[in-house]
């Protein structure tokens, strides 16, 4: 099942990056009510499956990994200018920093927000709405992206680039699933970087959430249904996975 988890995360990602090229459609508008969602979203997936899975393994130490992937992707986000965040700052885009630094930033990001979905949890529903957290997530990760790349004339064979970041995710956590089954060392490190993942997503989640909408970062009624209703959703994944296993 993991299998197709990946191949749908790869399709989701790549078709997202195509739509600004090839949909005349697509508003820009759109992407600060995707961002809230996704970031309301991943944030209660976080707290409802990930942190509970994370302390039932490492108990305290946890939260010392946790606070240190949340301060790792500070350190990140000097290198990819907020692109996980949904948007890329203006003035950095034009600055001393290099394009190729804002995309090798990006890329780490994908990598590591790939990692978790390889790993084993206690609870069988943790792992499908942990896919559901990054894929709703990699949509205005991939429209950033793609806007990136329309604005940066100096990129080119823009549809290479665009399969290569689609791939990341899915082959991080493709990697951690054959490894962390066949080498018990790949395994116990795995259980140290989820939370590393877990306070990287509070981080971007969070982030997300305050950024995205006006330059004052004021709450617009859409804003705070699409945040209702990214909660809901985490929600929902909670109420679903255990009614399943009470039923079983």
């Amino acid at each position: 099942m993991l299998w197709i988890y990946f191949l749908i995360l790869f399709i989701i990602t790549f078709v997202s990056a195509s739509i600004p090229f090839i949909a005349k459609w697509y508003k820009a508008s759109w992407q600060v009510l995707l961002l809230a969602f996704s970031g309301s979203f991943l944030f209660s997936i976080s707290a409802i499956h990930l942190m509970p899975e994370t302390f039932h393994e490492l108990g305290h130490q946890a939260g010392m990994f946790i606070i240190l992937g949340f301060f790792l992707q500070l350190l990140l986000q000097k290198f990819s200018h907020g692109a996980e965040h949904g948007h890329i700052h203006e003035h950095d885009t034009h600055g001393h920093q290099p394009i190729g630094m804002i995309l090798i930033g990006l890329g780490i990001h994908a990598f590591m927000e790939g990692i978790p979905l390889g790993f084993n949890y206690q609870h069988e529903g943790t792992s499908p709405s942990l896919f559901l957290g990054v894929m709703a997530h990699k949509i205005p990760e991939a429209l950033t992206l793609a806007a990136f790349i329309l604005s940066a004339r100096s990129i080119s064979n823009k549809w290479f680039l665009i399969f290569f970041f689609a791939l990341i995710s899915p082959l991080a956590g493709i990697l951690a699933m054959v490894y962390g089954q066949k080498f018990y060392f790949i395994s116990s490190l795995l259980t140290y970087i989820v939370p590393i993942v877990i306070g990287s997503f509070l981080h971007i989640s969070t982030t997300i959430l305050y950024e995205s909408g006006t330059k004052k970062h004021e709450l617009s009624k859409q804003k705070i249904v699409a945040i209702l209703l990214g909660v809901l959703f985490a929600l929902c994944t909670y109420w679903l996975n255990e009614h399943t296993h009470m039923v079983h």
